[in-house]
Parts: structure tokens; C-alpha cells; sequence
């Protein structure tokens, strides 16, 4: 019976064992649904690498996507003299939501019943010199952006394009970990930041997505050097579609 006991105590250390720095990823978070767009075109395919499951599950890059020294966050790193996808002049590393175990793009629309919500922590950890901006989440369409989590300087923001931009924080301070919460559904896209609620927008848009990571607003045509980088430090990311 002590055997028996000492073997099963033995399986639950192992099941609750923090991740280590050093660990992928996908340890510290739940990526089950995602995938990871780099900034960097490793097989000369003519656009970013692109991990998904189940390669997702294992990968680590020292440089663009790892687990952070204390293990307790994933560092997203963009460098601005990376490769950029289709449509942007811009380096991301950044993940994309999926569906069905990371098999299937996820694809939406925030006028349903169906309500859409992305409750992150997070921390803006560097920009680059010359044209300091990141982006760290967003709501992207069948098009284009729907907002963007954005910060330009110290100003910390929901960027809507045409439609004017939420302040979030106009003096943001680099390192320091925020809560941000992105729902939609029945016809609005509501944010709250830090507990509380700043926006509520009324909008209808299809082929919906969230995005989360780290997407670095500038490049070496904006004066900034190619290894300038942007980065970004998750240390929560849930996604949930309720009725």
C-alpha cells in the first residue's frame, strides 16, 4: 500500500510542475488554438514561418518566442528588419486564433449571439528607438484590423482607424504588466483595461479572429536599424465563445 501511495503521490508532482525558463512555450500557456506567425522566412518560401499545431505544442526560438526567466510569461519578440506577411510593412510575432485543436482558422462575426471574449495579461517590454510603437492584440476582420491593443510612446490605446481611438493609458510605462479584456458579440466590441470598462462600440464585421503577440510598428524605412526590435511578455491568454 506504501508503494502504492508513494507512486501516486510521485504522478501528481509530476503533473503540477511549474514550467521551467527553458520550457516551449506552450507550457506556460494554453496555444491548443492558435498558431504563430515569425518574423523571420527560415525555408525562402516568400513569406513568414508560420508553427502550428502540433508543432506549436514543442516549439521554442530563443530569440523571437520563449518562456520568460521566471517561466511565468511568454516573451514575443519582432525585429524591425523582419519578414512581414501579405498586406503589412510591418515584423510580427504574433499568434492567430484557431479552432478544432489548432486545425481550422477561426472565423467570426461580433453581431451573433455568440459572445467572442480574449482576457489577457500583459507587458509591453520594449519598442523600437526611432519609431516606438507595438502592437500586443487585437480583432482582426476578413479584411483588415477591427482594433488594435496599440501603444505609441507612453500613449496606450484601442486603436479603431477611421473611427477614433479609446485611451487606454497616456502614460504607460514599459514593463508593467496590464489586464486587458476584448469581448464582442451582438453587435458591439467592448474593452476594459485594468477592471474597467473603456469602450463600447457598436460594429458589425465577419471573418473574425483574435491576435496576440507582439506586432512591431516599424522598419528600417522608418529610420529604425533592422535588429531594433519590439516585445512583448503574455502572462495570461484565454479565449472563451459562450452563448
Amino acid at each position: 500500500m506504501r508503494i502504492f501511495v508513494v507512486f501516486l503521490f510521485s504522478i501528481a508532482l509530476c503533473i503540477s510542475t511549474p514550467a521551467q525558463a527553458g520550457d516551449p512555450p506552450a507550457l506556460v500557456l494554453d496555444l491548443s488554438n492558435w498558431c504563430l506567425t515569425l518574423p523571420i522566412d527560415s525555408n525562402q518560401a516568400g513569406k513568414p514561418d508560420e508553427i502550428g499545431q502540433p508543432d506549436l505544442a514543442s516549439f521554442v526560438d530563443d530569440r523571437y518566442f520563449r518562456a520568460n526567466s521566471q517561466a511565468n510569461g511568454v516573451v514575443f519578440r519582432a525585429h524591425c528588419g523582419g519578414v512581414t506577411t501579405k498586406g503589412s510593412k510591418y515584423p510580427r510575432c504574433e499568434l492567430r486564433e484557431m479552432v478544432e485543436d489548432g486545425t481550422k482558422r477561426a472565423s467570426w462575426k461580433t453581431h451573433g449571439e455568440v459572445i467572442h471574449t480574449m482576457d489577457m495579461r500583459v507587458a509591453i517590454t520594449a519598442t523600437p528607438e526611432v519609431k516606438p510603437q507595438v502592437v500586443c492584440g487585437q480583432i482582426h476582420d476578413a479584411d483588415d484590423d477591427l482594433i488594435m491593443i496599440r501603444l505609441e510612446g507612453a500613449k496606450l490605446f484601442v486603436e479603431r482607424n477611421s473611427f477614433g481611438d479609446v485611451m487606454l493609458d497616456q502614460h504607460y510605462q514599459l514593463g508593467t504588466p496590464f489586464d486587458v479584456r476584448i469581448q464582442t458579440g451582438r453587435g458591439t466590441v467592448d474593452v476594459w483595461y485594468n477592471g474597467k470598462q473603456m469602450m463600447s462600440w457598436a460594429v458589425s464585421r465577419s471573418g473574425c479572429y483574435f491576435k496576440a503577440g507582439c506586432y512591431t510598428q516599424s522598419n528600417i524605412s522608418k529610420g529604425d536599424e533592422s535588429e531594433s526590435f519590439g516585445e512583448v511578455v503574455i502572462y495570461r491568454l484565454q479565449v472563451e465563445h459562450s452563448d
